[in-house]
């Protein structure tokens, strides 16, 4: 597991963290009523790593 993957899981309510480093990506499932995908985006900049897009899918 990546140091994103530990950082992003160990938000409330997300799962399913996956890093795609050859697409720079990161994909999780949250719960978007605990934690925000813009939260999200902090913990990895936080890392040191730069976020310039974020997308959010319905499930």
């Amino acid at each position: 597991m990546t140091k994103i993957e530990k950082a992003v899981s160990g938000q409330p309510s997300v799962e399913n963290v996956k890093v795609l480093f050859n697409a720079g990506k990161v994909k999780a499932d949250f719960d978007d009523s605990t934690v925000s995908a813009d939260q999200l985006a902090t913990v990895v900049t936080k890392l040191g790593y730069e976020v310039k897009n974020v997308k959010v899918k319905e499930a």
